[in-house]
């Protein structure tokens, strides 16, 4: 547990909760094997679109749970407030990542050779809408977290990576497969299109303008980091597009994807968030190696992981008989979300310790940069970590 039991079983809980909630996603997915192959390059952008707003919120959730624990947090949407030109950024984020993603998606399947795709539009109008929508409902979640911690005394650290990539599984893919609605109805898509990118340029363009320094500084080292953490997710997005006649196979794979990819995340959110919180307050010192209560968070991590990738095959077993989906069996779907649970957890303690001492280092915000440095890094390395666990148990 790390030393500190309290931390543990929070944490515990609400990757628990994390992790059923990723049922709703997984099998939301699985269904509309359809729409995939209707909309090629649809999947690609599956990852990337859980990720942003786990890359997003889950930041806000953490420079949240720093103010708390500095005494700075006050709950009001006035944009002279932490709270308000935190959630403006995140909102103004949303919609610009989410156009950059479409357009990155078009670039990266050209360039891996994933034929045919979606035009532009189309991924502009799926991304754009439909993490829009998802992005209203994840914030309120991450607000009602930071109120409830201020109030009650929880630790935020512990429980906003996990809730809200459970919030972010549940309402991105259903948001997207609506979205998908929108998508090649003739002169419709296209100007939907334009609008949504018009009014994206127009929100950086503001929030550099409006006068508000939290604001312009979040939004300065969070383009640079949410873009590369974009790229990656789509490339892991590659991956698994280019498997997807073994997801189709056995369909239940495809609702365990979100469980396991949200858990990595998740787990590297919660390390994050809490060794960034530790800096800011001087309780631990950035070095090379982790000591002290660095070294035991990194323990707590691994403690968590193996009762939680059990629990994601698990529960994406049950998801699947319920949807009456081929599977490979339990047996065989537990151990690959256990191996290849590992494996993407061994990348979390590395990736999540040394972002957030880099990040220091060169005198930038842990909090900004720590969750979506982890969360993408795991989208990537999960991504080939799942496929590895489909080889070694023989799955694909």
């Amino acid at each position: 547990m790390g030393g500190d039991p309290a931390a543990y079983r929070d944490s515990l809980v609400a990757l628990m909760v994390a992790v059923v909630a990723s049922l709703i996603a997984g099998i939301t997915l699985a269904t509309t094997t359809g729409k995939l192959e209707e909309l090629p390059g649809l999947l690609l952008l599956v990852p990337a679109a859980l990720a942003v707003k786990g890359n997003i919120f889950g930041a806000l959730g953490s420079r949240l749970g720093t103010s708390i624990h500095s005494g700075a947090f006050r709950l009001s949407p006035r944009l002279d407030t932490v709270v308000g030109q935190n959630t403006a950024a995140a909102m103004v984020l949303s919609l610009v990542i989410s156009v950059m993603l479409a357009v990155m998606a078009k670039g990266v399947a050209i360039t891996f050779n994933v034929s045919p795709t979606m035009s532009v539009a189309d991924f502009i109008v799926v991304s754009a809408v439909g993490g829009v929508i998802a992005s209203i409902v994840v914030l309120l979640i991450t607000l009602l977290l930071a109120g409830g911690s201020f109030r009650y005394g929880w630790d935020l650290d512990n429980v906003v990576a996990p809730l809200v990539t459970a919030t972010g599984d549940v309402v991105s893919l259903p948001a997207l497969v609506w979205a998908a609605e929108l998508a090649g109805v003739g002169g419709v898509t296209p100007a939907i299109a334009i609008v949504v990118t018009l009014v994206s340029v127009a929100g950086v363009v503001w929030s550099f303008r409006a006068g508000h320094q939290l604001l312009s500084g979040i939004m300065r080292e969070s383009l640079p980091i949410l873009t590369a953490a974009g790229l990656l997710d789509l490339i892991a997005g590659i991956t698994i597009e280019k498997r997807l006649d073994d997801f189709i196979e056995f369909p239940v794979l495809l609702v365990l994807l979100p469980g396991f990819l949200g858990t990595a995340g998740a787990l590297g959110g919660v390390l994050a968030s809490r060794l960034s919180t530790k800096i800011h307050l001087g309780l631990i010192r950035p070095g090379p190696v982790p000591r002290g209560a660095a070294g035991s968070d990194i323990a707590m991590i691994f403690s968590l992981s193996i009762p939680i990738f059990v629990a994601s095959g698990v529960v994406a077993a049950i998801g699947g008989h319920l949807a009456d989906l081929a599977s490979p069996g339990l047996i065989d779907l537990v151990a690959v979300a256990l191996i290849g649970g590992i494996l993407a957890t061994l990348c979390v303690v590395v990736v999540a310790f040394y972002s957030t001492i880099v990040a220091v280092r060169f005198g930038l915000d842990p909090d900004t940069y720590g969750i979506p440095v982890v969360t993408a890094s795991l989208d990537f390395v999960g991504a080939f970590a799942l496929i590895l666990a489909l080889v070694a148990v023989g799955v694909a």
